[in-house]
C-alpha cells in the first residue's frame, strides 16, 4: 500500500522469525518492564495522563467567566495552551491532523474573545474566515450553543429543549433516562436543569461573535429546519416535538416543573457520593456546578465547593520549557487510574513479573480496594444482581463498566494475592456480574444492557453522537479472553451465543470496527485475542481473513497505524501513521491468529525494537515544538470526541513483544 503522509521511512530487512534477535527481544521486554514498574505509584497504582482537544480549556474559560469565578493566572495559561493548537487554516481540530471541527472552532474563537483577544487579530480573522466558511455558529451542535446562550450569545428558544420533565418519565416509559448511555444521563440531567433555569451573563459587546453567524441572528434560521425531502421521518417527529416543548416554555404550561427540577436536583446529589464529581467525567462535572448555581446554591455551600474541588483536579499545570516558553495549564477529560493498573499489571504479568512480586501484590490490593458494593443506574435494568465490578476512575462508584471489570479480572489472574479467599469471592462477583451485564445479542456493552433503541439518534439534543451504549465487539472480545482465563469454554452457552455475535460484525473485508480504540485495529485484534484464548479454530476463514487484513494495512516502514478519520470515512480504515500503540495490537492480532512466522511480524517487532528509547518506553507523537501532541489512538465518542492515553504506549509494546518472544520459545 502506498506510504501514509507523517510515518518514517525506515528500511527494514526481509527476515523470518528472527530467531537470531531473540536475545533482543528478551532485552526489550525488560527495559520496557522496568520502565513500567518505575511509573507506579507508591499507592500501587498506575495513572498516565489523558489527552484531549483544545475544547476542554475552551469551556473552562466559559464556565469561569459566566460565574465570575476562577484564577486569572490559571485562566490566561489556558488560553495559551488553547491557542497553540489552533490550525494554519484558522480551525481547531479533534485530533492532531484532522480537519477543522465547527462546534470546537467556535468555542475557541469565542473564549479568546472572553480573554481579551480581539477580532482584527490575525489568528482570529482566520478563524472567522473559516467558521463562516463552514456554516458559522448555527452549525455548531446542542452543547456548543447552550454554552453560548448563557453568555447571551444564541437564544434559549432556538436551541432543541432539553427538558427536566424527562427525569420523570417512569422506567417502564419507552423513552426514559435509563434508555440513554450513563454518560449521556450525567451530562443531560444537569443540562435539563440548566435549560429550564436559563442562566444569563450579560458581556461587553466586543467579546460578542455576532460576526460569526452567516445571516445574522434570526430566529427563524437559527432553530432547527424540517426535512423538507422526507417529510415522515424521525427527524421531523422530534423537530415537531421540540417545537411543541417550546411552545410549553413561551405560554408557560409546565404544570411539573418544580417537580422535575426537584427530582433532577435530587438525582444528580445522589450521585456525587462517592465519586469523584457528577459521573467523574470533565461534560458532566461542569455542568453540574453550573446546574447547582442556577438552583442557588452558594459560592461556599460544601455541595458547590466539592463539585469545583473534583472539576479543577483534572487540571494540570506546566512550567514554561525550551519548548514553551510560556507556563500553560490544560484540563483532563477524566483520569483512567483503574484502566491503567489493570493494564499495566496484565502487561507485566505477561511478562513475566512474579505473581508474588510485592509490586504485584501491592496493586492487586489497589484494585480490590476499588470494587464497586454499590447498586448504580446499570442495575435499573438488571435489578437482581449483586453489585460488583470496576470503575475507570478513582472513585465512581454509580457507573463500574464491563471493559474495566473484565481487565481487572484478567489482571488478577496474575497475582497471587495473599488474601486468597477474598480475591477468589470478588472475582467470582464480578464474573457474574459481567454475565448479568450481557445483551440479548450476545454481545456487552460498556455500562449499560441492551442500550440499543436507535430512535433516540434523532431526538434533537442528541446531536453529540452519543446517545446509545450499544453491545460492541472490542468489549465482546476482551470478554471472552477473560472468561478463558476463568476456565470457561465454548461449551457454555453464554460463550457461543458471544462468538456468535462477534462473527456477525465482521466487515466484509475482514476487520472488526473498534468503538474504544481507533479504530479497526483495535477491534480486530481484540476479537482475534478473545477468540484464540476461548479456543476458537485459527483456521477457520474468519480469523485467517482478519489476519490477512492485518497484514494488507501494515505500513511499508514495518509499523501499522489509523487514523481517527477513519470513523467519518471507513474506507481509509487501517491508514495512518505508524505509532507504537497500534503496531503492537496489529502484532497482538497477528499472533492471535496464529501468524508468528510471516515478514509481517518480523517487520513488525523489529519496528518496536528500533524505536524503544533507552530508558525502556516509547514515544507516540506527532509535530514539532510548542505543536508537538500526542498521536490520538483512544476513542471517547466516534466523530466527536478522541483521547491519547499516554500509557498505552508503554504496556501494549511490552504485551506484543512478550507474545512474541513466547511464541519464538514454544518453537525454537
Amino acid at each position: 500500500m502506498s506510504q501514509p503522509q507523517g510515518t518514517q521511512h525506515v528500511t527494514a530487512p526481509r527476515f523470518g522469525r528472527l530467531d537470531a534477535d531473540l536475545e533482543d527481544v528478551k532485552s526489550s521486554v525488560l527495559r520496557a518492564a522496568d520502565y513500567i514498574l518505575s511509573r507506579q505509584h507508591a499507592d500501587g497504582y498506575w495513572c498516565g495522563e489523558l489527552e484531549a482537544d483544545s475544547m476542554l480549556e475552551a469551556d473552562y474559560i466559559f464556565l469561569h467567566t459566566l460565574l465570575e469565578s476562577g484564577d486569572p493566572g490559571r485562566l490566561r495559561r489556558a488560553f495559551t495552551e488553547m491557542m497553540r493548537y489552533q490550525n494554519d487554516d484558522g480551525s481547531w481540530s479533534l485530533y492532531p491532523g484532522g480537519p477543522g471541527n465547527i462546534s470546537l472552532t467556535v468555542k475557541c474563537y469565542f473564549s479568546a474573545k472572553l480573554m481579551g483577544l480581539s477580532k482584527d487579530d490575525p489568528a482570529m480573522v482566520k478563524a472567522r474566515e473559516w467558521a463562516l466558511a463552514n456554516g458559522g455558529v448555527v452549525a455548531c451542535n446542542t452543547f456548543t450553543k447552550m454554552y453560548l446562550c448563557a453568555l447571551g450569545q444564541y437564544d434559549y428558544d432556538a436551541v432543541p429543549a432539553v427538558p427536566p420533565e424527562i427525569v420523570l418519565f417512569p422506567k417502564w416509559f419507552y423513552f426514559n433516562i435509563y434508555e440513554i448511555s450513563s454518560w449521556s444521563r450525567s451530562i443531560l440531567v444537569p443540562l435539563a436543569i440548566i435549560y429550564a433555569k436559563k442562566p444569563f451573563k450579560k458581556i461587553p459587546a466586543e467579546q460578542g461573535i455576532d460576526e460569526l453567524f452567516v445571516e445574522g441572528r434570526d430566529k427563524s434560521k437559527l432553530r432547527l429546519q424540517w426535512d423538507r425531502k422526507k417529510w415522515f421521518s424521525w427527524r421531523n417527529f422530534f423537530i415537531a416535538t421540540d417545537r411543541l416543548a417550546h411552545w410549553a416554555e413561551a405560554v408557560h404550561l409546565r404544570p411539573v416543573r418544580k417537580m422535575a427540577l426537584k427530582k433532577a436536583e435530587k438525582w444528580m446529589l445522589e450521585r456525587f457520593e462517592m465519586t469523584d464529581g457528577l459521573g467523574a467525567i470533565y461534560p458532566a462535572m461542569l455542568n453540574a456546578i453550573l446546574a447547582l448555581r442556577c438552583l442557588g446554591y452558594s459560592e461556599d455551600d460544601p455541595q458547590v465547593i466539592r463539585a469545583r474541588d473534583e472539576f479543577e483536579k483534572l487540571g494540570i499545570e506546566e512550567a514554561a520549557s525550551d519548548v514553551m516558553p510560556e507556563p500553560t495549564f490544560r484540563m483532563q477529560p477524566c483520569v483512567s487510574p483503574v484502566w491503567d493498573t489493570a493494564q499495566a499489571v496484565f502487561a507485566l504479568g505477561e511478562a513475566g513479573v512474579p505473581a508474588n512480586d510485592p509490586r504485584m501484590v501491592k496493586a492487586a490490593d489497589w484494585m480490590l480496594s476499588k470494587e464497586v458494593r454499590h447498586k448504580g443506574d446499570w442495575s435499573v435494568k438488571v435489578p437482581n444482581t449483586e453489585p460488583g465490578g470496576w470503575y475507570f476512575e478513582f472513585n465512581n462508584e454509580f457507573y463500574p463498566d464491563t471493559d474495566d471489570t473484565a481487565q481487572v479480572l484478567l489482571a488478577l489472574n496474575k497475582v497471587n494475592h495473599p488474601a486468597e479467599r477474598r480475591q477468589i469471592d470478588v472475582c467470582q462477583r464480578a464474573i457474574a456480574w459481567e454475565f448479568a451485564m450481557q445483551c440479548r445479542n450476545g454481545g456487552w456493552g460498556s455500562f449499560d444492557k441492551d442500550n440499543t433503541k436507535m430512535i433516540f439518534q434523532y431526538i434533537p439534543f442528541a446531536d453529540h453522537n452519543a446517545m446509545l451504549d450499544p453491545p460492541t465487539v472490542d468489549i465482546t472480545g476482551r470478554m471472552l479472553e477473560m472468561l478463558a482465563a476463568y476456565g470457561y469454554t465454548q461449551e457454555d452457552k453464554r460463550v457461543q451465543k458471544a462468538i456468535r455475535f462477534i462473527l456477525k460484525e465482521q466487515e466484509p473485508d475482514g476487520s472488526w470496527f473498534g468503538r474504544w480504540g481507533v479504530n479497526y485495529i483495535y477491534g480486530t485484534f481484540l476479537v482475534l485475542r478473545g477468540l484464540e484464548a476461548i479456543g476458537f479454530d485459527h483456521n477457520e476463514p474468519q480469523v485467517q481473513q482478519a489476519a490477512e487484513w492485518i497484514r494488507m494495512v501494515q505500513n511499508s516502514d514495518g509499523g501499522w497505524g489509523e487514523s481517527c478519520g477513519t470513523y467519518d470515512d471507513p474506507n481509509t480504515r487501517g491508514v495512518g501513521v505508524s505509532t507504537p500503540s497500534q503496531t503492537a495490537w496489529a502484532l497482538l492480532g497477528l499472533l492471535a491468529a496464529g501468524d508468528d512466522r510471516s515478514d509481517s511480524i518480523a517487520k513488525g517487532v523489529r519496528w518496536l525494537l528500533e524505536r524503544q528509547r533507552e530508558d525502556g518506553g516509547w514515544d507516540e507523537s506527532m509535530g514539532e515544538g510548542a505543536r508537538r501532541e500526542s498521536i490520538i489512538t483512544g476513542t471517547g465518542f466516534p466523530k466527536v470526541f478522541y483521547l491519547a492515553y499516554t500509557m498505552y504506549r508503554q504496556y501494549f509494546p511490552l504485551m506484543a513483544l512478550t507474545t512474541y518472544r513466547r511464541a519464538m520459545e514454544r518453537t525454537a
